[in-house]
């Protein structure tokens, strides 16, 4: 391979590589004012060596090339898939300088659950670590929320490919529902940020009026909108017991679990797209079900009164479904009934072109459409030509077994790597199935030894690096990350 032929297929991603880099370098500035403010906790130079690393590899990157060639296909897909991964292990670095911690394994498992939103932790004792990280912790949730490679195509030059690698992280579900908010328009992205920007700083002014701290707040905000789940209290939103820290939070999860269109449509006075918008009708529903359903088991059962049945199963229901993962309580400790339920949730996920992970409602809404279209044509309609219809919108058959290939790969990844966490690992059947599910779900705690009062930490370095894969296949929602080990992408 020539010069020319290498700068022309490695240059685009060693540019992009760069940005993300610098980007990454740039956000470790807010933990760096963090840790001086709070002082003599250890934290500053391990926050100013791993900035100047990131910066250091990645401006050469980003000024050495070439920035006005297209990306093709599988250089978008390669920098969608292992730009996580790069960012994941240098964000790693400040945990493992200062020995809070001291694995590098542990930390990138770490960042990976930040990135990728998922929440699931290895920090036994979360309450003594500094300021500063504990702050870079919640960050990475923030700037995954929305994904640091749509923010990077905002900085791309124009005509460098941005359309092509914000399809690559883009979810199926958004393809699904039509919502075609592409990199082309990046006035219409930036407005996105500043939505996303306004949700989060509207729950800092909430908790700060409730009378929580400004970096409680800012670590908890980080982790909502994004729905991700990291605090920095070992007992999450349940250190506080405040009903009114958990009615902010659970608004603003559901808000997190919405499709971010939807806002940035009825902040230009198109309140007809809520009203028409199937997906969402099924969220509410979904969400009120559930909801309802956990708090009759737990007033039934006598764990709490009318009131706190409501506030308590409300908040862990919209917690667990919108794949955030904070807790208020034990609910290992609720009836089996309410815990079923609670498991349930795990598997439905909120909207497309959310901050949320998991199967997804659309998904839930296309086929389950699809099979009562099927049942009318066999048995009802036999020379009808059924179609299944979205926000009022016909929907190609083709999108119908995208919908069905996604959930069936979902369980089918659910199902194997829960039988590779029980034969590594040992682990007893609950544990291991819910560890994958939390991980690939991106919800962060499960259930048995993984449950939401304990972590990841006993997991051996080789379960750790099999659930951060799964983190980062659950938040490019499967196919962009899969696609890659098809020998056949890169022959064609």
């Amino acid at each position: 391979m020539n010069t020319r032929v290498f700068r022309r297929k490695v240059g685009p991603i060693a540019y992009v590589f760069g940005t993300l880099l610098l980007i990454t370098a740039l956000g470790m500035l807010m933990p760096i004012v963090c840790s001086l403010l709070y002082g003599h906790e250890g934290d500053l130079l391990p926050l100013l060596y791993a900035a100047g690393i990131t910066a250091a590899v990645g401006a050469p990157l980003r000024y050495l090339f070439r920035a006005d060639l297209d990306l093709g296909p599988r250089q978008a897909f390669f920098i969608a898939t292992f730009g996580w991964v790069v960012i994941s292990a240098v964000s790693a670095l400040p945990f493992v300088f200062h020995g809070s911690i001291p694995s590098f394994t542990d930390a990138f498992f770490e960042m990976m659950s930040g990135y990728t939103t998922t929440g699931s932790t290895i920090l036994t004792d979360i309450e003594v670590v500094p300021h500063g990280l504990l702050l870079w912790r919640s960050e990475t949730h923030f700037i995954g929320g929305m994904g640091f490679v749509t923010l990077a195509v905002l900085v791309l030059p124009h005509g460098m490919g941005g359309l092509r690698l914000f399809r690559a992280e883009s979810s199926p579900g958004q393809v699904i529902t039509r919502e075609k908010f592409t990199a082309r328009n990046r006035d219409a992205m930036a407005y996105l940020w500043l939505i996303y920007l306004t949700l989060n700083f509207a729950q800092v002014g909430l908790y700060c009026a409730g009378g929580m701290s400004l970096f409680d707040s800012l670590c908890h905000a980080f982790g909502t909108v994004s729905t991700s789940g990291y605090s920095p209290y070992n007992l999450s939103m349940g250190h506080y017991n405040s009903a009114y820290f958990d009615w902010v939070t659970v608004v603003f999860m559901f808000l997190g679990g919405m499709t971010f269109v939807l806002f940035y449509r009825v902040t230009r006075g198109d309140f007809r797209a809520v009203r028409i918008n199937t997906e969402f009708r099924w969220y509410l529903g979904f969400v009120a079900f559930f909801c309802g359903a956990v708090t009759m088991i737990l007033w039934n059962a006598g764990t709490y009164g009318f009131v706190d049945s409501l506030r308590y199963a409300t908040f862990q229901v919209v917690s667990i479904l919108t794949t955030t993962g904070y807790t208020t309580a034990d609910y290992e400790l609720w009836p089996g009934s309410a815990q079923m339920f609670l498991y349930a949730v795990c598997f439905v996920g909120a909207c497309a072109g959310s901050t949320t992970s998991g199967i997804k409602v659309v998904h839930y809404v296309l086929i389950w459409k699809f099979m009562v279209a099927a049942i009318r044509k066999i048995f009802f309609q036999p020379l009808a030509l059924v179609s299944v219809r979205l926000n009022g919108q016909r929907i190609d058959n083709m999108i119908v077994y995208l919908a069905l290939c996604y959930f069936i790969a979902n369980i089918f990844l659910v199902l194997v790597g829960g039988m590779f966490m029980s034969v590594v690992e040992g682990m007893d059947v609950t544990t291991a199935m819910s560890s994958v599910i939390a991980t690939l779900m991106n919800i962060g705690p499960g259930f048995g030894d993984v449950g939401p009062s304990k972590n990841f930490a006993h997991i051996s370095g080789v379960g750790k690096w099999f659930l951060s894969f799964l983190m980062l296949v659950g938040r490019l929602e499967m196919f962009s990350a899969l696609v890659l080990f098809y020998p056949s992408f890169w022959r064609n």
